[in-house]
């Protein structure tokens, strides 16, 4: 979402990085360059003010002007200032009596129906007794989407008729949810293509009978300074507790992510980072200023890792890759297991300086070549997966035919995994490994 801002905050600080000095002057340049970027990403215009003024005050003070590396300094404040706009983390407020009711609010087509079952996805990962309830009976698209979704996930969805009022439909969702020990109840309520006063009765009414922990408005990042003004709307007339952001890996500018916290004072508490219903991230400040800046995102890639990772099959695999012996059967099942974490430019974006490549990879590119790479492989037997030396011209031939590929094609993967083979095999060695050993071991989590 911020490849064309990351781009030009970078060509920014590339300029002043050639300055061993910085003068006032040299500042006041790179923060026009600066306000440009954010602008052209649709930030709000008070936003930019606000931070720049705080930007500039720190830049042309002792911190910088003393320090051996300006350039790198600026950078620093840039960073944390982008971190204090975005605002500090906030969690999901599940304190006090069961069940917990969080009521999603937003507009038709912000994806408040999908964010819902990802919502109570999230939440039943972490040991929490979801229901979902169809609210929007002004839609019933939206309540067979909801019930389709809900099956997909094992999580049950209380619909009723649509000509009850949807207030009464969430009352007797909770009355429901006490009855079968269900401690999050998920409100799904209706939208519209607008703000009308008819829909904000109808919200208040809901909130009034079901007085939720939550009121989480789902705005559509891609809409740019229209999901802040809807956001303000909201929270006005219904008193929004926190933001989720859909649509995050799109081709957004990302000006409502960076505005959207300082102008409502309203929190993000998620991003909708993809179509699977896995795809909902906590939101840190400190990783997406991060993001925006270039310098990647380790510890969501960790996180997402962990989650989605066979621990003991990745373990398995790596003591293989080490000790020479990975073969295309292990380089098949690792092949599955990173397609689990996300597309490849995506992981790219998260690690720190790779940035520019993953805009150079294209999603099309890397999946193709995803898919041809396992369809070769899958076109081989299982001897000559675990022995690719078995594979002479006819049997390349053979498997160039049954994966729609060519030889050309079945060689250069070949290649390219003797390569790896080799690579694997020299980090195996003992001694390189006491040495990278005592390296690591001078590395310490603070």
């Amino acid at each position: 979402m911020f490849e064309t801002l990351q781009d030009k905050l970078q060509k920014v600080f590339r300029q002043i990085a050639n300055r061993g000095k910085l003068s006032e002057a040299d500042v006041d340049a790179a923060l026009r360059e600066v306000r440009l970027a954010l602008l052209e990403a649709d930030v709000n215009f008070k936003v930019v003010k606000d931070f720049l003024g705080r930007v500039r005050e720190r830049a042309v003070g002792a911190e910088v002007m003393r320090s051996l590396t300006p350039a790198q300094q600026v950078v620093k404040i840039v960073h944390e200032e982008l971190i204090a706009t975005l605002g500090a983390p906030a969690r999901l407020n599940l304190d006090g009596s069961t069940p917990h009711v969080l009521m999603l609010v937003g507009l038709q087509g912000s994806g408040k129906t999908t964010t819902a079952a990802k919502l109570a996805l999230s939440l039943k990962k972490s040991n929490h007794r979801p229901l979902l309830v169809a609210a929007d009976t002004r839609r019933p698209a939206a309540i067979e989407q909801l019930q389709v979704l809900g099956r997909q996930l094992d999580i049950p969805v209380h619909a009723e008729d649509t000509r009850v009022p949807p207030p009464q439909i969430c009352a007797n969702a909770i009355k429901l949810a006490r009855q079968q020990a269900h401690d999050i109840v998920i409100l799904d309520t209706a939208g519209r293509l607008h703000i009308d006063e008819q829909l904000m009765r109808e919200l208040i009414e809901v909130k009034s009978k079901t007085n939720p922990r939550e009121v989480l408005l789902v705005a559509d990042a891609m809409t740019g300074q229209d999901a802040v003004r809807v956001a303000e709307s909201f929270h006005q007339h219904v008193g929004l507790t926190g933001l989720i952001l859909t649509k995050v890996d799109g081709d957004a500018r990302g000006g409502a992510a960076i505005s959207i916290r300082s102008v409502t004072g309203v929190p993000i508490k998620f991003l909708g980072v993809g179509e699977k219903l896995s795809d909902l991230e906590p939101f840190y400040p400190d990783r997406l200023a991060s993001r925006i800046l270039g310098m990647g995102d380790v510890l969501t890639l960790i996180e997402r890792a962990q989650a989605e990772l066979d621990q003991q099959k990745a373990l398995k695999a790596g003591e293989r890759l080490l000790s020479g012996e990975f073969d295309f059967e292990d380089f098949l099942g690792q092949l599955r297991e990173l397609k689990k974490l996300g597309p490849l430019h995506q992981l790219l974006e998260m690690l720190p300086g790779m940035s520019q490549l993953a805009r150079e990879i294209t999603p099309e590119m890397t999946d193709t070549q995803l898919k041809r790479t396992e369809a070769i492989i899958n076109s081989m037997t299982r001897e000559e997966r675990r022995n690719p030396k078995l594979l002479n011209a006819s049997r390349k031939r053979r498997i160039a035919r049954g994966s729609g590929t060519t030889v050309e094609e079945v060689n250069q993967l070949l290649v390219q995994f003797r390569q790896m083979q080799r690579m694997m095999r020299q980090l195996g060695d003992p001694r390189r490994q006491r040495g990278l050993g005592r390296f690591l071991g001078g590395l310490r989590l603070r």
